[in-house]
């Protein structure tokens, strides 16, 4: 595959984000400079081959800043500052108030392109990039007053060269959408997760799926996570004042459950969660619902490989695919998502051959 991409391209940080996108440039060939204010940090990424050193006289047509979110302004303007020939991005979380930053330090945003790629993982650094980190998630590019559209599509061809699917909107429009998909549910993960930490070991000890869905992300850095909050702040506010509206109204109505009407009020708001998760994209980007197929594995190696040939064999497509282990026992629990017109054929060819379905 021939890079999109304009190199050089020069990306200032190199923890996650930077660094994979490197690797993923590197692999189409394309000329990737890497700057850290860290030593050790640009060391690990070039170890890595997520790139090379910057060097005097290096020319780069693309810079990417890849910073922690309190350092953003700052890196963006000395990189508008010393490359006058480079469009200038960031991977940040929040649009807005680096762009108001920056027109503050009266830098040259006309060279300024925001952008954020709604991808990452749970571990950071070089260490845990991924070249593939980018395929198939979406890539936020905010443009501005100043922006051309050649600017737009030199970006875009960097989105599309890392697998990512570009998505168009103004700063504010990002930073309130990626409140209520991003910022809050890390708020809500970390909140559920918090009340483990008094729980008594019986409850720990048979946690499942569901607790470990909802909880998933409350791992992630507190550091990192007071910067983004506190930089969209007037976004998230009001989406947790709505929660917190909710979480009263079914307080009271759960603590009141006998009184006429309490238990409307609870199935609604739990109507309104169906309603709100049927809105997310499903696997062809639109709205879906799925059936589950539960199948029962031993757990040894190869038993999942099979299965899955065993389901391609049958041609069934899957959709989305859960797995988990059941506690105190040598067993996989595997919840296929699948459209609900070739359930009864899969389970049918499936207990005929030899695979034991739950439910």
């Amino acid at each position: 595959m021939t890079a999109r991409t304009a190199g050089p391209v020069l990306i200032v940080g190199s923890g996650l984000l930077g660094a994979s996108i490197g690797l993923a440039l590197r692999g189409l060939g394309v000329d990737v400079l890497l700057e850290d204010a860290s030593p050790t940090a640009l060391d690990l990424a070039v170890d890595y081959g997520a790139g090379r050193r910057a060097a005097e006289g290096d020319e780069p047509a693309l810079v990417v800043v890849a910073v922690p979110p309190d350092q953003l302004a700052p890196v963006i303007a000395a990189a508008l500052e010393r490359h006058r020939g480079a469009l200038v991005t960031d991977v940040g979380s929040v649009k807005v108030k680096p762009l108001e930053a920056l027109t503050a330090l009266s830098a040259p945003i006309e060279r300024y392109l925001g952008s954020h790629p709604l991808s990452g993982r749970e571990r950071g650094g070089a260490i845990s990039a991924r070249a593939d980190l980018f395929i198939g998630r979406p890539w936020v590019i905010t443009p501005h007053e100043a922006t051309t559209s050649e600017q737009i599509h030199a970006l875009e061809a960097l989105v599309l060269d890392v697998g990512s699917a570009p998505v168009v909107l103004s700063p504010r429009e990002h930073d309130r959408s990626v409140a209520i998909i991003s910022h809050v549910p890390q708020l809500v993960a970390s909140l559920m997760a918090a009340r483990l930490v008094d729980a008594p070991a019986a409850a720990v000890n048979i946690a499942g799926q569901g607790l470990r869905d909802v909880t998933r992300i409350a791992g992630s850095n507190p550091e990192l996570w007071v910067q983004i909050l506190t930089a969209n702040a007037d976004q998230v506010a009001p989406v947790l004042a709505a929660i917190r509206d909710d979480l009263a109204e079914l307080e009271r109505a759960i603590v009141a459950h006998g009184a006429p009407g309490a238990r409307r009020v609870i199935a609604e708001l739990l109507q309104s969660g169906n309603t709100g998760v049927a809105r997310l994209p499903g696997k062809h980007g639109g709205d879906a619902r799925f059936t589950q197929l539960v199948v029962l594995i031993d757990d040894r190696p190869g038993q999942l490989a099979q299965l899955l040939t065993e389901v391609g064999e049958v041609g069934v497509n899957l959709e989305d695919l859960r797995l988990e282990h059941s506690p105190g026992a040598q067993l996989g629990i595997v919840e296929m998502s699948i459209v609900p017109e070739v359930r009864d054929r899969l389970e049918e060819a499936l207990t005929l051959r030899g695979w034991r379905i739950a439910g």
